[in-house]
C-alpha cells in the first residue's frame, strides 16, 4: 500500500488554537488550549476514513514551518501513536511534509530525533489535564501497523 496521503491540516504547529473544521467547510475555534503548550506539529486528519473515535483519522505532520486551517499537505506515513483520550482509544498518523526537503531522510518515526517524540509524549499526555481529563500515551508504533490502520479506517468509511 502507498504510505503518500493528503493530510488536511486542522491546528497549524505552535498553535495554542484548537480549530476543528466543519462538514460544512466552516472552520471553528473549538477552544483556546488550557494549558501552557502548544501543538507540536501540524495536527489534521485523513478525509474519508473513519478512526474508532467516530471522528476521521488523526494525523501529525511534521514540517520545517506552520501552514494554516484548512490547508492540504501530501505527507509520507512514518508510522502511529496510540493513546487514550478520555477513557477512549485514540490513534494519531505521524507523518513528513512530502514537499520539505528537510525532512527526505525522515523513513519511519524512530529517524525523529528522540527529542521530538519525547515532546509529542509529553504534549498529548498534558494537554488536557488543566480541562480535568486524563490522557495516555501508549506506544508509537511502524509504518505496517500505521498502513493497515490507515486501510481499517478507510474501509469503516466506506460502510458507513
Amino acid at each position: 500500500m502507498n504510505n503518500i496521503v493528503e493530510a488536511k491540516i486542522e491546528i497549524p504547529m505552535g498553535s495554542h488554537n484548537k480549530y476543528e473544521i466543519g462538514e460544512d467547510g466552516k472552520i471553528i475555534l473549538d477552544r483556546v488550549l488550557y494549558s501552557a503548550s502548544f501543538y507540536p506539529a501540524e495536527y489534521g486528519y485523513i478525509e474519508n476514513t473513519l478512526s474508532y473515535d467516530g471522528d476521521a483519522l488523526d494525523i501529525l505532520v511534521f514540517t520545517s514551518a506552520p501552514t494554516f486551517p484548512g490547508c492540504y499537505i501530501k505527507s509520507r506515513i512514518i508510522g502511529g501513536m496510540d493513546m487514550i483520550d478520555d477513557g477512549k482509544g485514540d490513534i494519531k498518523i505521524l507523518a513528513v511534509n512530502v514537499g520539505d526537503p528537510r525532512y527526505d531522510h525522515i523513513k519511519t518515526y524512530e529517524d525523529l530525533a528522540p527529542h521530538l517524540l519525547k515532546e509529542i509524549r509529553n504534549f498529548f499526555q498534558t494537554y488536557k489535564n488543566l480541562q480535568g481529563k486524563e490522557t495516555i500515551v501508549r506506544r508509537f508504533f511502524g509504518i505496517d501497523e500505521a498502513l493497515k490502520i490507515l486501510e481499517d479506517t478507510k474501509k469503516r468509511y466506506q460502510e458507513k
